[in-house]
């Protein structure tokens, strides 16, 4: 019963309140540094927000920090020698990857949850480096992933650029296209159809196309509201959408 009671008070000795004091601020601050990422996220309308990122940025952090005071676990009942932390960093990549793909949508040919799926997985970096000590390299990180998220995407659209679509059109049953006819309508407007993006299928006894327009050049191409007008206008089609390519 005494050495119950003894390694009992051993949890609340100067030197483990030290450690969990430690370790809580660096909880704080990974909290902090993942609700400042994920706030252009949430900002944006996006399903991982704030919380997310603070989530991950905090047992990233969590998972790292714990390997360097291995002498105080169990009470200081535990083996000595350090445990190899590059294991436990491993582990942390490969499960925040899972979360990462669980972001990503494939909605035909438009991929959506890319950057997203970038920032979490540079918010557990965030959380490693907060767990070892390396503070003024997670703020920086942090300030890079901001920045990149941001000032990097307005410089992006400022840039020459070509804008890109996925156009899906639903003919007549008896209506006969060709792709020749199609890459010259997009032509006029000024898109090229990318080649092997096409896609065939019928739904409810309709042809069913889908394909991938770009822009020639940005300031020269039609916008995609005319080339609507004109999808609208003609006697084979029967609907149609046409949808930015996003990342």
């Amino acid at each position: 019963m005494d050495d119950l009671l003894e390694s009992l008070r051993l949890y609340w000795s100067g030197e483990f309140l030290a450690a969990n004091a430690f370790i809580g601020l660096n909880l704080l601050g990974a909290l902090l540094l993942g609700m400042a990422v994920g706030y252009e996220r949430s900002f944006n309308g996006r399903a991982a927000g704030m919380r997310t990122y603070a989530l991950v940025c905090m047992a990233s952090t969590a998972l790292t920090i714990f390997v360097g005071f291995a002498p105080l676990w169990y009470g200081g009942a535990a083996q000595q020698s350090l445990p190899d932390a590059t294991r436990v960093v491993q582990g942390v990549v490969t499960g925040i990857g899972f979360l990462c793909a669980g972001v990503i949508v494939k909605d035909g040919l438009t991929i959506s949850g890319l950057t997203t799926a970038a920032s979490i997985w540079t918010a557990s970096a965030i959380g490693v480096l907060l767990g070892v000590g390396l503070y003024a390299s997670a703020l920086l990180l942090a300030a890079l992933c901001m920045l990149s998220m941001t000032l990097v995407h307005h410089i992006e659209r400022t840039l020459p650029g070509r804008a890109s679509f996925e156009v899906t059109l639903t003919f007549r049953r008896n209506a006969d296209r060709r792709l020749e006819e199609l890459a010259a309508t997009a032509e006029t407007h000024g898109y090229r159809v990318v080649p092997g993006s096409f896609s065939f299928s019928f739904s409810d006894n309709h042809p069913v196309w889908r394909f991938c327009v770009i822009a020639l050049h940005r300031s020269r191409s039609t916008s995609p509201a005319l080339l609507a007008h004109d999808l609208a206008t003609s006697e084979d089609i029967t609907c149609f959408s046409i949808v930015p390519m996003r990342n």
